[in-house]
């Protein structure tokens, strides 16, 4: 990520015609919203600067302080920016409070996304000048372009056997399209079919339709024809090792939707609630396991896994003292065994497979799934997960209730 410089921050925050540069007074009213779609027009970087836009919080349209109390509550919510789900795919930004010529001010640096178009609530914002506006189809073809020139992430990579009659035309303007834009967006949309795939990364580009793999995993009629890896093996062994007998077994594929589908209704179906109607007044429902834990591990596990140079699929172990899901592929990026779990410590192999499963709904903000399931373990009486890291596997085990 590049750093900037005092001198530089101080440099840009003078200069009132860069379109390169937001700055407000507060961060109250409307400027949340104003931010993000700052933060958007930034990272699509439609000028090709190729360099980071700056958002200051603390400063006047003149460039001087406005004596803005810089706290760490307002740091953390303009840090939220990245992770609450909003922008897709997730920005790449650096927080801090500065002193700039003698006055405090919170900094937010977005470097240029890798993988325009992004999209903020649904829209697809750009700088023109100094001023914010929403891409038209010529400027969003452009930023579909760019992306072809940049180092892509694996799940952005073509499959060159699969073509346009893989994916499921229906899937991804029934359910992706209205999810993924907003009404007013899709209601003025003259894109071909081509361009709008290409635009959602799910193809290379409108001039070249093969399929991403992203493409296939989010609306593939059959990704497993060419991922063969990307499914969930499930196991329900009545015992406490591998060895004993297995009391019901599947192979779940299809695309994300259908196979996390699947894989909840088989989850749930093992998932027996009982209710104890002598020890409370009233009915209370007791489970072996929190249904939002075992959710929050699945997602999780379908969102940080390998999909390169393995078939492995996603092992889903029931035993009758514990659940083990194991991921194929060890940490990424900023994760390692020794912070693997820690609040705020977060990071992405499969950026655009996260921001799919945001679109559909399986996931409401990031970086909280683990957080989430060992609150909801507590919550159930459960002992709390624990993980096993490896360089080529992360298993995690969610233990069953203490006997009384």
């Amino acid at each position: 990520m590049q750093h900037l410089s005092d001198d530089a921050l101080l440099s840009l925050l003078r200069d009132l015609e860069s379109d390169r540069v937001e700055r407000k007074e507060s961060f109250k009213g409307d400027v949340p919203k104003k931010a993000r779609q700052a933060v958007c027009a930034f990272a699509n970087d439609l000028p090709g600067h190729n360099a980071p836009g700056v958002l200051f919080i603390g400063a006047r349209d003149d460039g001087t302080a406005s004596g803005l109390d810089i706290s760490d509550r307002l740091l953390l919510a303009l840090a939220d920016m990245k992770t609450d789900g909003n922008i897709l795919p997730l920005p790449v930004l650096s927080v801090e409070k500065r002193i700039l010529d003698g006055s405090a001010m919170a900094v937010v640096i977005v470097q240029p996304s890798d993988m325009p178009p992004v999209k903020y609530d649904g829209r697809i914002w750009i700088r023109t000048g100094p001023r914010r506006a929403i891409a038209n189809a010529q400027e969003e073809r452009i930023l579909t372009e760019k992306r072809r020139y940049k180092n892509l992430p694996f799940d952005l990579y073509p499959v060159p056997p699969a073509s346009l009659d893989d994916l499921s035309r229906v899937i991804f303007e029934t359910e992706y399209l209205p999810q993924a834009f907003a009404d007013d967006v899709l209601e003025a949309n003259h894109r071909t079919y081509a361009e709008r795939l290409a635009s959602c990364r799910m193809i290379v580009s409108p001039d070249d339709a093969t399929p991403t793999i992203l493409g296939l995993l989010s609306i593939g009629k059959a990704p497993q024809d060419f991922l063969p890896g990307a499914s969930i093996q499930f196991l329900r062994i009545d015992g406490t090792r591998l060895t004993d007998p297995v009391i019901d077994e599947a192979r779940i594929g299809g695309a994300l939707v259908e196979m996390l589908r699947q894989a909840e209704e088989k989850l749930k179906a093992h998932n027996r609630i009982a209710f104890d109607i002598l020890s409370a007044p009233t009915h209370r429902k007791d489970s072996p396991y929190p249904q939002a834990a075992l959710q929050q591990i699945l997602y999780n596990a379908v969102l940080h896994r390998t999909y390169e140079g393995t078939n492995a699929p996603i092992r889903i172990y029931w035993f009758n003292d514990r659940i083990e899901i194991h991921s194929p592929g060890g940490p990424y990026g900023n994760v390692t065994p020794e912070n693997f779990g820690r609040p705020g410590i977060t990071d992405y192999r499969n950026p655009n497979i996260a921001d799919a499963l945001k679109v559909f709904g399986f996931i409401q903000a990031f970086g909280r799934g683990i957080a989430i399931a060992r609150q909801e373990m507590e919550k159930n009486g459960n002992p709390p997960p624990v993980f096993d890291i490896s360089p080529s596997m992360v298993a995690c085990t969610l233990p069953g209730k203490r006997n009384p």
